[in-house]
């Protein structure tokens, strides 16, 4: 014998090492089980995904409590705070109930326009109708990211009007004037892409109508509804200086006429005494 017990197989009788990993720590039963996720990380990665999830949570926190107090009624903490949950909902996160109410919209209601224009031998012409909702709705189709304006600037301005007329047109209170001036800014605004103006001319006044229709009800309703479209036509309203839409330039000339009046004004009221 060489001096080396050898057993029954011929070889060393030496326990064999336990296998081991890639790392060389044992890969055994009795080895540590592998962390995962944020354990896995560093204590000073650890520290900063906890923060950032803290931040999130606390987020969602606020968010949800807002929403709840601008949709709730009316409380202590909305009358003292009202205006920092106005601040945080509009406008992105306005909460239309519209669509949970006992009669949802069921219309779809189109915005036109019309005009006539002065012409620089003193003439006149009519412009043909402009649908302004069905612009704006070919310009949100198949966009990722519309605008605000394109959503809701008509839309919104038509329902404030309608919410301040009764059905012959005629203001219901002191927003009225003011709704009236609004609706006629923002067509004014949409006549100037839709018609450009020759030099001389100038847009004399602006006609406004709605047109709304019924949407139809699903096949498998029992429901009968009359889908003939309900036209809306406001009267003729006169155009002013303070309703067209100003180049830089023009807000400029008529700011300076508007002082040489005053400076006018006050000279003959001085001469006057």
């Amino acid at each position: 014998m060489d001096g080396y017990d050898k057993d029954v197989g011929g070889e060393s009788a030496e326990p064999d090492a336990p296998p081991t990993g890639s790392h060389g720590l044992p890969t055994g039963s009795d080895a540590p089980p592998a962390r995962t996720g944020i354990a896995a990380l560093s204590r000073r990665s650890q520290v900063v995904a906890g923060l950032v999830l803290a931040a999130v949570v606390a987020t969602v926190c606020v968010h949800v409590g807002m929403v709840f107090l601008h949709v709730a009624p009316s409380n202590t903490v909305t009358k003292e705070h009202g205006r920092t949950v106005d601040d945080w909902i509009y406008p992105e996160f306005e909460q239309n109930w519209k669509l949970f109410a006992p009669n949802p919209l069921q219309q779809n209601v189109s915005v036109q326009v019309r005009a006539q224009i002065r012409t620089a031998d003193g003439a006149g012409r009519t412009t043909r109708w402009y649908d302004l909702s069905a612009q704006d709705g070919a310009a949100i189709d198949h966009n990722l990211l519309p605008s605000h304006t394109q959503q809701n600037e008509l839309r919104r301005g038509w329902d404030f009007f309608v919410s301040t007329h009764d059905a012959q047109n005629r203001p219901t209170g002191l927003r009225g004037e003011l709704s009236e001036r609004y609706i006629r800014r923002i067509v004014l605004l949409r006549l100037h892409r839709n018609e450009p103006l020759a030099r001389g001319e100038a847009f004399d006044q602006v006609q406004v109508r709605s047109r709304t229709t019924a949407v139809q009800p699903p096949e498998w309703s029992d429901e009968k509804i009359n889908t003939k479209p309900v036209l809306r036509v406001l009267p003729w309203w006169a155009v002013t200086p303070g309703d067209l839409p100003l180049t830089g330039e023009d807000r400029a000339r008529r700011d300076v006429a508007v002082e040489r009046a005053r400076d006018v004004a006050v000279e003959q009221k001085g001469s006057v005494r």
